[in-house]
């Protein structure tokens, strides 16, 4: 697919991440656009088709429009969502709010993770771990092997997947919710996802919670805390949720070693139950 050629003049920034920056269209209100770092071509692309899959499928996310170029770099025209804030955002500006921001990202998880898809149309969670591991070059072959079996014996669903599950993924703006950043959208068991939200919050450190999420790590935690009962249900011990998301948690470090290109060893610490 050929990219529709923009005037970068005809935006305004509003904001930036790991893989690239946001803009608002400045006098369109209902546009806004996401170009990739230098160097991204197919990444953008393929968010795009996979932005689109979703849509058609319901979940609740903004409208994604054209592949674009401003003739350096690539990105993605969505339809913009007015006045919305992530619920990292949020929660960062208001703590006293937490306990509500936590339980409603967690009913939007819970309703997520009930969508049945066509199997057809996306990856595997499980195919998609075992490829990061193989790609891996820093774990050991018995690690490898031990790894492959805690990901094959996890459960089988055909469930949605967000892919990167985290309290920044998610906006809102009055009672409408919607996901973003849905490039790693596949099927499988929701651990896999959840894993993403107690790393985020739990095993992070500090200084990368208050660049990322703008709070720190006590408030995190503290999300975390409440959300965990809202999602898993209020008769169920913390400390058991943990144990059991550990590992999926753990299994992050097989993309962030992937990216950073060095060992992780505060996430590989989430596997020691496995390695």
């Amino acid at each position: 697919m050929e990219a529709i050629k923009i005037n970068l003049e005809d935006y305004i920034h509003s904001g930036e991440g790991a893989n690239g920056e946001s803009f608002d269209h400045r006098t369109d209100p209902s546009i806004m656009m996401k170009l990739y770092n230098p160097g991204k071509i197919q990444q953008p692309l393929d968010e795009m088709l996979m932005a689109r899959k979703v849509y058609e499928l319901g979940i609740p996310t903004p409208e994604p429009g054209d592949y674009v170029t401003d003739g350096v770099r690539y990105g993605i025209r969505f339809r913009r969502i007015e006045g919305k804030i992530s619920y990292s955002r949020a929660t960062g500006q208001h703590p006293e709010n937490v306990a509500r921001y936590a339980q409603e990202f967690a009913g939007m998880c819970r309703e997520l993770h009930r969508v049945h898809v066509d199997t057809a149309l996306f990856e595997n969670v499980k195919d998609r771990n075992l490829r990061l591991l193989e790609e891996n070059p820093f774990f050991t072959p018995a690690q490898k092997d031990a790894i492959g079996r805690f990901i094959a014996d996890s459960p089988d669903t055909d469930t949605a997947i967000h892919g990167d599950l985290q309290f920044s993924n998610a906006i809102f703006v009055g009672e409408k919710r919607y996901f973003i950043d849905l490039g790693d959208f596949c099927y499988g068991f929701p651990l896999f996802d959840l894993g993403m939200v107690y790393l985020c919050c739990c095993i992070s450190d500090e200084a990368f919670i208050r660049e990322t999420f703008h709070m720190p790590k006590s408030l995190s935690v503290r999300f975390w805390e409440e959300f965990a009962p809202a999602y898993f249900g209020p008769d169920r011990p913390l400390k058991d949720i943990e144990e059991e998301i550990r590992p999926y948690a753990g299994l992050k470090t097989l993309i962030v070693e992937r990216d950073t290109k060095c060992p992780m060893p505060n996430m590989r610490a989430c596997l020691k139950g496995i390695i």
